[in-house]
Formats: structure tokens, C-alpha cells, sequence
């Protein structure tokens, strides 16, 4: 009964699309006109390919933006790898992760935008592209494309899996949790990133038997490559911050430059050479602090414009894409921005760790939580959260004390790699028996 209802419900959701079609392509355009789409690629928004496929079985991965898209990336090495006969194919939604992930990816990966979720681009990508096996990341459920995929008979993945409380909410609202149910009971594999996760899908009716356990990709990230370019201006900026007291705030957003200003003025009267590295979440908001800053008289290095860090200059805004794992490896303390702010969500905390940063972090961080939580119980030492208001006494306190300030270092370090250890492996092991022996086999039935 409820699978009828589900199915009912589906049927007018793709009702729906089809006749919102129009709109959604007209929308696409005037994102074009904004620059939030590819000049030239905005069509494969639509189902309409750019590339040629080529013969043989294909696994496409698909993330809607950069953070989810470079969890993948470990993943989808490990594919190339160990299956060489199988073509990869990976998508993203946003331009932002477009232009990272495509310096990040193997060169023998296609990589495409991803169809909108309407039956016309849906039908057309998944009739092109013929995949044999889909790995979704994340959160990323579409009735067009879970339901199309399934009666293609193509195998699916959740990779990741994570639903917000805001989404779950919305997800199990009465008109809508059949069709919930519908869509998650076609996936062959889902991979939460923690047990909340999982009861939260488990609560949505999705088959237990199709959930297990891995670990959270994040872990997996890593330091992203860099050629010899990255690595001379690296050496060059360690140069200018060698024997500067160093902190930045990163992936901050609108809103939260007025808290790391302050604290920055306020360490300044401690540390007359402090240097405050600041990447906000989105580039055009860093040359936004950066015009706002030099009409108040204050010297600021701006990335972009590739500035120095000259004497009596003592902030430098990074308000370039795809840099923030570089800017760790320069900095001992790392200040995740996105959670001090009432309704934000945090950031990934595993990069800094990763880079061996100190680690500070706002009361906001939602779903990332468990990773605080996770490597606070490996080491109490290797996250501190703090409101706003007391971030300028936890900052002082580290750049006052170098023996606490490489104790929590090194705990962020340690948790990090203990958390990382095998995860991509353990991915690997579960799609390979999960989903991509299913898919072949499917491929070689007559």
C-alpha cells in the first residue's frame, strides 16, 4: 500500500517537472546571465553531453558541490585503480567545484555538470551515458533520477549519507514519506557518515539490511595535490610569515568577518606583528572585506592581486578558489569559520587536522558535530569550541604558549589520521561487493 502511494506520488512529481521544464531551462539561462552557470557548458545541465563515451561498462559519481566532490575524489582514484576496464564518469552541480575538482581528477575521468532533476534531462543523460553503477554523495536524492535509474536496472549508492534535520523534517512530512520510502528502497548500498545518520534513514523506512558502516570520507580528503607553481608561492609566503605570530580564519561567512576583525584588532594590541590569513567561504566576499578594509586605511595582502605580505600589512585575504587546504600548511591555528553565527553548519574540520593546525571552532557546526565529537574523544586537546566572545583569549592563550599550542597540534594531527586510517578501503570493499560486481554482472546478461 504505501509502495502504491509512493509511486502515485512520483508520478506527479514527474508530472510536475515535465511542465515546470520550461521554466527550469529559462532558470538555467539567467543563472548563465549571472555567471552561476558555465558560459559554455550550461547545457549539460540539461541531459546534453560535451564529450564522447566511450565503449565498455561506465560507474558515474556524482556530488552536487566541492566539498562532497573532493570526498569522492579518494574513492574514485581507488576505482581507476583497481578497475581499469571501467570507465569513470563525475559530476557536480555548482561552477565553484567545477573549476577545483577538474585540476583534482585523474585525467582519464570524464568529467560533466549534472542534468537537472527533470524527466527530459534525467532520460537523456542516463540514455547517453548508459551507466552501469551510480554513487551518489552525501544527501543528494532526486525522484527523477533514483526512479529512472532503477527501472534502467543501474545499480545505486549512497556514499556519505548524511540527512540534515531540517531535511529529515521535510522528508518525513506525511504526503512525502511514501515517495521517500519508494526512492530508498531502490538503493543496493548506503553509507552513513554515523549512526544518527543511519537511524535518521532508518526512520525514513529505508531497508536495514542495505545499510553498513565505513567511517566518514571526509577523513579521506587529504592534502590535495600541488604543482610546482602552488609550491614556489607557498615557499614564498612561508618566507614573509617566518617569525610573525600566524592564525587564520577559514571558510568564513558573511556576517563573521566582523567577529574575526575584532578579534584580530584585539590580538594586534597584544602581538604588534600578527598576521590574520582570512579565506572566505565564497571569493567575492574576500575582495568585499578587502575594498571595505583599505577604505578604513588598513593595508591588506589580497591573494588574487598576488600581494605581498609587506612590513605593517597584518592581514591577508585568500579570496581565490580552491586554496584553503594549501593555506593550512602555513598556518599553526586554524579558527572553522560557518560556525559562530546563530543557523550555521560548520565546516569540514578533518583539513586542518590534516595539516596539522590547532583547531578552534564556533558552537554552530550541525552535522560536523560528530567529527568534533569523534576526535575529542581520541583527544580532548584536538578541537576546542568557543563562542565568539571568548575567541580572543583562546587564540591568546596559544600564541602566548608554545608548548600548548604544539600539544594541540599535535592532538588534532594524531585524531585525524587514527579517524582516517582504511576508510577509503573500507568504501571500496562494500562497492565492490555491493554494487560494482552487481552491475557487471547485469552488463554481461544478454
Amino acid at each position: 500500500m504505501a509502495m502504491k502511494r509512493g509511486e502515485l506520488i512520483y508520478k506527479i512529481y514527474r508530472a510536475l517537472t515535465y511542465g515546470l521544464s520550461p521554466l527550469i531551462q529559462l532558470h538555467l539561462r539567467w543563472r548563465k546571465f549571472r555567471g552561476l552557470e558555465h558560459p559554455l557548458r550550461w547545457r549539460e545541465r540539461l541531459g546534453l553531453p560535451s564529450l564522447s563515451r566511450p565503449p565498455g561498462p561506465l560507474f558515474w559519481f556524482h556530488a552536487v558541490s566541492l566539498g562532497e566532490g573532493m570526498c569522492a575524489i579518494p574513492v574514485i582514484k581507488c576505482c581507476i585503480e583497481r578497475r581499469p576496464d571501467v570507465t569513470v564518469l563525475m559530476t557536480t552541480t555548482t561552477t565553484s567545484a567545477f573549476e577545483v575538482i577538474k585540476h583534482q581528477l585523474p585525467n582519464n575521468v570524464l568529467y560533466q555538470f549534472s542534468p537537472v532533476d527533470t524527466p527530459g534531462a534525467i532520460d537523456a543523460f542516463l540514455r547517453y551515458w548508459k551507466p552501469s553503477a551510480i554513487m551518489l554523495m552525501e544527501s543528494e536524492l532526486w525522484p527523477n533520477l533514483i526512479i529512472g535509474a532503477a527501472k534502467n536496472q543501474i545499480a545505486l549508492a549512497l556514499l556519505n549519507a548524511r540527512i540534515s534535520a531540517k531535511s529529515y523534517d521535510s522528508w518525513s512530512q506525511p504526503f512525502v514519506n511514501s515517495l521517500t520510502s519508494l526512492m530508498l528502497s531502490k538503493f543496493l548500498l548506503i553509507l552513513p557518515l554515523s549512526t544518527t545518520q543511519a537511524i535518521r534513514f532508518q526512520l525514513l523506512q529505508c531497508p536495514p539490511f542495505i545499510i553498513n558502516f565505513c567511517g566518514d570520507l571526509k577523513y579521506a580528503v587529504g592534502n590535495i595535490d600541488t604543482n610546482e607553481g602552488d609550491q614556489r608561492v607557498l615557499k614564498e609566503l612561508q618566507v614573509q610569515l617566518m617569525n610573525r605570530k600566524v592564525w587564520m580564519a577559514s571558510s568564513i561567512h558573511k556576517g563573521e568577518e566582523k567577529v574575526m576583525l575584532g578579534v584580530h584588532n584585539a590580538l594586534k594590541q597584544i602581538h604588534p606583528d600578527i598576521i590574520t590569513i582570512i579565506v572566505p567561504r565564497h571569493p567575492q566576499h574576500g575582495k568585499q572585506i578587502a575594498l571595505e578594509l583599505e577604505k578604513d586605511g588598513v593595508r591588506v595582502a589580497l591573494r588574487s592581486r598576488h600581494d605581498k605580505l609587506m612590513p605593517g600589512t597584518n592581514i591577508y585575504v585568500v579570496d581565490t578558489l580552491g586554496e584553503l587546504q594549501k593555506f593550512y600548511i602555513l598556518t599553526p591555528i586554524a579558527v572553522i569559520g560557518g560556525s559562530f553565527l546563530p543557523g550555521s553548519a560548520g565546516h569540514n574540520i578533518s583539513e586542518a587536522a590534516a595539516a596539522g593546525c590547532a583547531i578552534l571552532t564556533g558552537p554552530y557546526i550541525g552535522h560536523f558535530s560528530h567529527m568534533a565529537t569523534q576526535m575529542q574523544r581520541l583527544n580532548p586537546l584536538s578541537v576546542l569550541q568557543v563562542p565568539g566572545h571568548i575567541l580572543v583569549e583562546a587564540l591568546s592563550n596559544l600564541l602566548s604558549d608554545a608548548k600548548l599550542l604544539e600539544e594541540r597540534q599535535e592532538a588534532a594531527k594524531q585524531a585525524y589520521h587514527a579517524l582516517s586510517c582504511g576508510i577509503t578501503e573500507n568504501v571500496w570493499s562494500f562497492l565492490d561487493f555491493h554494487i560494482f560486481r552487481i552491475a557487471l554482472a547485469n552488463e554481461d546478461c544478454p
